[in-house]
This record gives C-alpha cells, structure tokens and sequence, in this order.
C-alpha cells in the first residue's frame, strides 16, 4: 500500500503508510496508537503517524516510524526502527505511551533549572554587598 491515508476513530492522528506497508501491520498499529491517544485523563491528541517500508530487501530494519503529535499544548516526536512490522508498531506505543505521559504531566510545561554557566547556561549575577544603591542613598 504505497501513500494510504488511514482516518481514525480518533479522527484528529492520522495514520499513514508508505512503501509496502500490508494492511494487517496497519491495523495493528490503528489499535496501538487509538490505546495510547485516547487514554482517560490525556489531553487531545493531534497529528499524524507515519509507518515506512524500505523497497531495499538487504536493510537490516526495513520498517520505520515517525509520530509528530500536539498533546494539548506541547509536541510530541516519536521515531522509531525495526526489522518487523509488529516490532515496530511495539516499540512505536512504547515511546508514545512514555513522551505522552510526559508531556500531560501537570507542572513541568518546559522548565527546567538553568544550565550552570559551565554548560552554557548565562548566570544572573548577584549583586554583592553595597553595589546597586544609588548615589542619592551613601552618606557623605
């Protein structure tokens, strides 16, 4: 099935195919996906999941996948490589399930501590003891 679109009862992911993709792996991954977007307690799920066969038969994994999700407010990007199309679809609900999860976790919407500045990070400065009064506010 080369270039299929596959809507879903959850018609906001779309699932799609390319290259040689049989109908049972698509299936298979419909289910897969549906479990882990439409879980109680998720944020709506949008975008679009795509599953790859490569033509080349000497590919040590042949099957790809790519998910690129907005759950509620943050994104969500899933790749994943295997030599089946089941393993994939396996490992592809596996790293949905667990970047899903993080990304409804309540309190932790991007930040993050500052890096330290040996890591790039650009410190505030403290002002030490004495710097930053104005020159109306020293006694004479």
């Amino acid at each position: 099935m080369t270039g299929t679109d596959a809507q879903s009862a959850i018609p906001t992911v779309l699932l799609r195919s390319v290259g040689e993709v049989d109908e049972e792996t698509l299936a298979y991954a419909r289910t897969k996906t549906d479990a882990v977007v439409g879980r109680p307690g998720l944020p709506a799920a949008t975008g679009e999941v795509r599953i790859t066969r490569a033509a080349a038969h000497h590919a040590d994994r042949p099957w790809s996948a790519t998910a690129a999700l907005h759950v509620g407010r943050r994104e969500v990007v899933v790749l994943a490589e295997a030599a089946t199309g089941r393993e994939l679809v396996d490992q592809l609900q596996d790293r949905l399930r667990r970047q899903t999860d993080k990304a409804a976790r309540p309190g932790h919407h991007g930040h993050h501590t500052p890096a330290p500045p040996w890591r790039g990070g650009n410190p505030t400065p403290r002002p030490a003891e004495g710097i930053g009064r104005s020159a109306e506010a020293r006694p004479a």
